[in-house]
């Protein structure tokens, strides 16, 4: 009786999650014939498992591997497509079958503990947008496993300044000055949380080396109107995706919007009725925007003929399954910058400098300098905190600035 009682089959197999599984993707946008691939996988899979008893709260990632080494003469991509399957399954297993996540060494969940506490102080204490607290959280993971792998463990108080400098040094060599801007200022940002919470007895924010970055040394790079003329003109409305891109590219172009703020913009944001635009930007200012005939007609033709059904109140969706929005930790501002770059490859238009978006954004304010506008006005347009921001579009008011140039001296200079 023992030795039956212990041969019994596991209750819970992975048989039992394939359709659910399927179910959620199709409802997240996935084409059948995608479906009916995975499900072929994720059977093989569960196949495989049962054969090794293995139970649902006992699967790990070396599980997984094993899954897909299984057979050396398989093509690459078919393994890659085999792990990208399984990768959304064990998600699925972890989200709804109370899959248990894998276990972490003790150095990895302080991280994660501290890493957690210090983004609640980025966006509940600070006000910081989602934008930037992912540009400053993979700084501060690399410096806390960089602590952990040097004393093994994490510990706060046995962080001194020559440790933090080390660290700072040896990680800025052959990097951007605007990557080592980021770096110091993701750093301090810690150690002044770690001081602020009482983690510490001393605020270690002043050990980080400065970094020296002068100021409006050169005139912001813009899209001339010609130039903002030819990408859209360029851009093929007669296919959703074009359509979606040409709705993106209005909103950068006639309001200037920020492309973090483009990626968060929801449904409700749009108020038809009354012809404006609710626009989350930074430190979480909300302003109300006019809603250009122009952009509200690219919008509507988006929104009622291509975007289709979709459980995110994003405005703008992805392509391709699934049929999420454009925000979050792996897309947002990012997805936004890859549909104007490749805007503007269509208009054969080449500009340098500051995000791809945010050339319209300069293009903008260029404009409205050129036509006689104030500072305070074009930092009311672009909704800039701070006046200084704005400042930096004085040097692109060409014409004005020869008015007050000194006339270059004669040969042979002030003797």
């Amino acid at each position: 009786m023992t030795g039956q009682s212990n041969d019994r089959p596991p209750k819970r197999l992975l048989d039992d999650q394939i359709e659910p599984f399927l179910k959620q993707l199709q409802n997240a946008g996935y084409a059948q014939r995608t479906l009916r691939k995975k499900r072929t996988v994720a059977r093989a899979f569960a196949r495989w498992a049962k054969s090794r008893r293995i139970v649902t709260r006992d699967l790990n990632s070396r599980h997984i591997a094993a899954f897909v080494a299984r057979s050396p003469r398989r093509g690459k991509a078919h393994v890659q497509f085999e792990l990208a399957v399984m990768r959304l399954f064990v998600g699925y297993l972890r989200r709804e079958a109370g899959l248990p996540s894998t276990a972490q060494k003790e150095p990895d969940c302080a991280a994660g503990g501290f890493l957690r506490q210090y983004e609640s102080y980025l966006r509940e204490d600070r006000g910081l947008a989602e934008n930037s607290v992912h540009v400053y959280v993979p700084f501060i993971r690399d410096f806390l496993a960089s602590r952990a792998a040097a004393t093994g463990r994490l510990s706060p108080h046995s962080w001194d300044p020559l440790s933090i400098r080390d660290f700072v040094l040896g990680h800025t060599r052959n990097r951007s000055a605007e990557y080592v801007r980021l770096l110091a200022t993701a750093l301090r940002s810690l150690f002044r949380f770690l001081f602020l919470s009482g983690q510490v007895v001393r605020d270690l924010a002043s050990s980080v080396p400065r970094v020296c970055k002068y100021r409006q040394t050169a005139p912001p790079a813009f899209l001339s109107l010609e130039e903002i003329s030819r990408v859209l003109v360029a851009t093929d409305r007669s296919t959703p995706s074009g359509r979606r891109d040409y709705a993106i590219l209005l909103l950068l172009a006639r309001l200037g919007l920020r492309a973090g703020e483009v990626a968060s913009l929801e449904l409700g944001d749009i108020h038809w009725r009354t012809a404006e635009i609710v626009v989350r930007g930074k430190g979480r200012v909300v302003d109300h925007l006019p809603l250009l005939r122009d952009v509200g007609e690219a919008l509507a033709a988006y929104i009622g003929g291509d975007r289709g059904v979709s459980s995110s109140r994003r405005v703008f969706l992805r392509r391709w399954a699934p049929r999420t929005g454009l925000a979050g930790p792996a897309a947002g501002p990012a997805a936004v910058g890859h549909i104007v770059r490749a805007a503007l490859a269509r208009a054969g238009v080449r500009r340098s400098g500051r995000g791809a978006a945010h050339l319209f954004r300069h293009g903008l304010a260029t404009r409205m300098i050129r036509h006689g506008a104030s500072i305070s006005e074009i930092s009311e347009v672009l909704r800039h905190r701070s006046q200084s921001t704005t400042a930096i579009y004085t040097q692109v008011a060409f014409e004005a600035l020869r008015g007050v140039a000194q006339p270059w001296p004669s040969t042979g200079g002030v003797r």
